[in-house]
């Protein structure tokens, strides 16, 4: 296992389109467990593999405590979605220390692939359908700050130039 670069925004390479895993083998559980490596060393409680400048669909969610209960979608999709909109404050590893309020569903139905290639169905509400969600963008290309205004995504991407200015 290994902890991997997380792409930082604004880089534009976070705006990629992942594509859909093809087959789970023994490569996209390698890329899983490093994920999963990198996201409890960055620490986070969600991580797409386009955050790690792996443009295909996987993501990883732990919101336990104890961080012992790992949670991998491959190749999610929605099927299902409350009327109901909540709005919640949402960070993100690739936009460090930034936090802001987002809506989204405030209940989700998704399907997905396991570790072993079978797929599954899951109903979550509350921070476990913010995070799937959140997650699902970064696979279409879509980082939690577009949601926001124009002016503050432009105080963001002066933060995080500042930011990596500092790091350099």
């Amino acid at each position: 296992m290994a902890v991997l670069d997380i792409l930082r925004y604004p880089d534009t390479r976070l705006h990629t389109v992942a594509k859909p895993v093809a087959q789970v083998d023994e490569r996209v559980r390698t890329l899983v467990a490093d994920m999963a490596q990198t996201m409890y060393a960055a620490p986070g409680i969600g991580l797409a593999a386009t955050q790690v400048n792996v443009h295909e669909q996987v993501i990883v969610i732990d919101l336990s405590d104890a961080r012992d209960h790992l949670r991998v979608f491959i190749n999610p999709e929605i099927i299902a979605h409350s009327e109901e909109r909540a709005d919640g404050e949402e960070g993100c590893l690739s936009v460090p220390g930034i936090y802001d309020e987002v809506e989204r569903f405030a209940r989700i139905t998704v399907r997905a692939l396991n570790l072993d290639g079978q797929s599954f169905e899951l109903e979550a509400s509350g921070l476990l359908a913010v995070c799937i969600q959140h997650e699902m963008d970064h696979l279409k290309g879509k980082v939690f700050v577009q949601y926001l205004s124009r002016l503050k995504q432009s105080r963001i991407r002066g933060k995080m130039a500042k930011l990596d200015r500092q790091a350099a």
